[in-house]
């Protein structure tokens, strides 16, 4: 055996001799307290798996059945006083011109004020007329004639025919409710409608009561022969949107053209619904006269007819 080999082993027993082996109680114990050692640490450390699984699933269910509360809003700041000190008031900064186009604003339209504007016709439809109630109904269909809307008025002339779009005109018989079927009517209108373009009804409105007022008298009127008519403006209100009245009287004349004593009473009305004016011009039957309420009967027809038209 080589000399290191044998220090070697000299070394090692000398160091064994100098400890001394623990006895079996001993190292039981040790054994006994390593077990319990790890025992506890695993059961540690499934109580920290177990609690940290339930804290989740809780967290979890939570969120489920309500959603987190919103977080709270934030006070508002403190307000600040106003400083005592008067600061110079600003400079006012020049508005731009506007131009022509930009400060025009569109016209309103009378009664559909919020509304679309009404569609604009371009002629006069049969349903622009009015029908006649039962009881005034004769049995006469009404025709349609190209024939004048107005009696003469001392030659006037109304300027406002320039802006007419489209006019017509029909006659028509009735008769009174207590008149029996089958006697000859009561009287007639010359009924027309006449649709205007936009702002000239209204002139047109001006025009004939001007032109009534400036003529008291018309000559050469009534049933053809050379009798003078009075004319005169009525008071009337409450037809369309503007209304003229007024009546001619004419000297009554008996079937051989003489004189009764009496006068025949005419009466016309001009009536405007937005641009469109509707005249009825009672002209009587052999002699008859024009009865007001008959008058306004159908003259609150003819609103209606216009204004349903024009819906």
């Amino acid at each position: 055996m080589s000399r290191e080999l044998s220090d070697l082993y000299r070394s090692l027993a000398a160091d064994a001799d100098g400890r001394t082996l623990a006895v079996p109680e001993e190292l039981r114990r040790r054994a006994d307290r390593r077990a319990r050692l790890r025992i506890t640490g695993a059961a540690l450390g499934t109580a920290l798996l177990v609690g940290g699984l339930a804290t989740g699933t809780g967290l979890v269910l939570a969120e489920e059945r309500d959603p987190l509360p919103p977080p709270a809003a934030a006070p508002p700041p403190a307000t600040v006083p106003a400083s005592p000190t008067v600061s110079a008031p600003p400079t006012a900064t020049p508005a731009p011109s506007a131009s022509p186009s930009a400060t025009r604003t569109p016209a309103a339209t009378p009664g559909r004020t919020g509304a679309a504007p009404p569609r604009t016709p371009g002629n006069v439809p049969d349903r622009a007329f009015f029908v006649q109630a039962a009881a005034n109904r004769t049995g006469l269909e009404p025709v349609f004639r190209d024939t004048d809307a107005l009696p003469a008025l001392c030659d006037a002339r109304y300027r406002s025919d320039a802006g007419i779009v489209h006019r017509r005109t029909r006659n028509l018989a009735y008769k009174l409710p207590q008149t029996p079927q089958g006697y000859v009517p009561d009287g007639s209108y010359a009924h027309t409608v006449t649709l205007y373009r936009p702002g000239r009804a209204d002139d047109f409105l001006r025009e004939l009561r001007a032109a009534v007022r400036d003529c008291p008298a018309q000559p050469g009127v009534g049933g053809g022969n050379a009798s003078t008519s009075r004319l005169r403006l009525l008071t009337d209100d409450g037809f369309g949107d503007g209304s003229v009245l007024f009546e001619t009287r004419t000297p009554a004349r008996d079937v051989d053209g003489n004189p009764t004593g009496g006068d025949e009473v005419r009466l016309v009305r001009a009536i405007r619904v937005g641009d469109v004016v509707t005249v009825l011009w009672e002209q009587g039957w052999e002699g008859t006269s024009s009865t007001r309420s008959q008058v306004d009967a159908d003259s609150r027809r003819a609103v209606d007819a216009i204004e349903d038209w024009l819906r």
